[in-house]
């Protein structure tokens, strides 16, 4: 079995791609919806520190009336220092007129046009603040977090307020930086995620692969007909019906085997003896063996034996068209009991040789639609076992019965041995023969009882049997007195 690849290879490999398109998906999702939540946060802050240090400007100007107050400066030095920011406040005319440039000469040459703002720019924030990242004033790579908005300033004395504009920066490294973290920690997390789901998968694979390995190599068995093994049923996590109809199917073909073999043993026996016993006759009158005296006794028996075979052969041919289903019954309405009593009196000789004593006979006529050669086919094989089986001196029983639901049933009973439990379940079986039976019956093929039940079968009938070990054997024939009409 080496060298043949699993099933479960593929598609573990199809499941490896679909985990890893899963976890970069999910990882790439999880990052993105962190990141913006993250931004949206850090936005947030830079706004309300933004919008902290303009109420303090506006509230220091309507005392001092000075845009570019000592206590303005400071809150400005402060709140640069303390949040990391870069403030710029523009008079209504887009005029720098309070910026970090004062006290610290770097953030010039980090942020572009700083000292004056554009009239787009003004237009802009007059119609709508601004939160978002900067690329267009800064000069290096990284964008800077921006928060642009317009206000208005005025003194306790002032009748009108003068409009003034603010743009605060805020470096993004932060966004940046935790965007990169979630990403590492997500990465190795996922990693590890994988690895872990990947092998829990191919174990599991690999008990399925084995078990389909097995499968194979036990059905391989059966291929080639050998059934000494069965099909697992008891793996966790397969499909236990499979193997059990595969099993059944080869519990079947074993049977079937045996069966045939058998078959082949009995018929080669069958017909060997009586062609061996007609050849031996027919040379001994040929050559003269046989006097002429004997001549008649001998071709007797020769006419016995060529009647055995056709019966054999007969039975068989039968059997071939049951199963085929090219044999169509004849129906008509027929006296039942006149069938048993005829058949009955076939064997009349046997029956006064065993001394038997015959019971039921003389019951009311009872009548059916049936094909009369096919029930009497029946009726003889099992009142020939009957016979056959009967113990010395015992007593043959027939009893026939109508039912309310239109059922014609007829019983054939023999006092005697009786059938065991094992063998009451075999009996219909084709070539089958109880061990009893091997002994007293040496002149048939163990077909007569499964063509009967086919027969009964084609009557849309039933055909049972009943037995006591020790005791009794019964068998029931019940058939619709009435045939049911086809459709169409």
């Amino acid at each position: 079995m080496k060298g043949k690849k699993s099933s479960y290879d593929k598609l573990f490999r199809y499941l490896v791609f679909i985990v890893l398109s899963i976890n970069i998906l999910i990882g790439v999702i999880l990052i993105t919806v962190s990141s913006s939540v993250y931004k949206s946060a850090k936005l947030g802050e830079v706004q309300s520190i933004g919008d902290l240090f303009i109420s303090c400007v506006k509230k220091d100007y309507s005392k001092s009336l000075d845009i570019r107050s000592e206590m303005t400066k400071s809150l400005h030095e402060e709140f640069s220092a303390e949040y990391r920011l870069m403030i710029y406040l523009y008079d209504e005319n887009g005029n720098c007129v309070l910026s970090d440039a004062d006290y610290d000469p770097e953030p010039r040459k980090i942020i572009k046009n700083s000292e004056k703002m554009s009239v787009d720019e003004m237009k802009k924030l007059d119609g709508k603040d601004y939160l978002d990242f900067d690329t267009q004033n800064i000069s290096t790579d990284k964008p800077y977090v921006l928060y642009g908005t317009v206000f208005f300033i005025k003194g306790e004395n002032e009748v009108i307020p003068t409009r003034m504009y603010a743009k605060i920066y805020s470096r993004s490294n932060d966004i940046n930086s935790f965007s990169f973290k979630i990403a590492i920690a997500y990465s190795l997390f996922c990693v590890l995620s994988i690895l872990l789901q990947l092998l829990l998968i191919k174990h599991r694979f690999a008990k399925l692969a084995a078990y389909e390995s097995e499968f194979r190599r036990i059905s391989e068995q059966f291929a080639k007909r050998d059934f000494s093994e069965k099909i697992p049923t008891d793996v966790p996590n397969t499909n236990h019906e499979i193997a059990d109809y595969v099993n059944a199917v080869a519990d079947d073909v074993a049977k079937s085997e045996e069966t045939s073999k058998t078959f082949i043993a009995n018929v080669s026996h069958e017909l060997r003896t009586p062609i061996t016993t007609i050849g031996g006759f027919v040379d001994g009158i040929l050559d003269g063996t046989i006097p002429k005296s004997r001549q008649v006794e001998y071709l007797d028996l020769v006419s016995k034996e060529i009647k055995r075979l056709r019966i054999l052969i007969s039975s068989m041919l039968n059997m071939s068209r049951f199963e085929s289903g090219t044999l169509r019954p004849n129906f008509r309405d027929y006296n039942l009991t006149e069938i048993v009593i005829q058949t009955v009196l076939m064997f009349e000789k046997k029956i006064e040789d065993k001394h038997l004593e015959v019971e039921g006979l003389g019951s009311e006529r009872m009548s059916a639609d049936v094909d009369p050669d096919l029930i009497q086919q029946v009726v003889y094989n099992l009142v020939e076992n009957a016979v056959k089986f009967v113990n010395e001196g015992g007593t043959l029983t027939f009893r026939f019965e109508r039912s309310v639901n239109g059922m014609c049933t007829i019983g054939i009973k023999n006092t005697g041995e009786g059938l065991k439990n094992d063998e009451i379940t075999q009996v219909f079986d084709r070539f089958y023969k109880t061990d009893s039976s091997r002994g007293k019956d040496t002149t048939g093929l163990g077909l007569g009882l499964a063509i009967s039940r086919k027969i009964v079968h084609l009557h849309h009938g039933h055909i049972v049997v009943k037995s006591v070990y020790g005791e009794y054997t019964e068998f029931l024939i019940q058939i619709p007195e009435k045939q049911p009409k086809k459709k169409g």
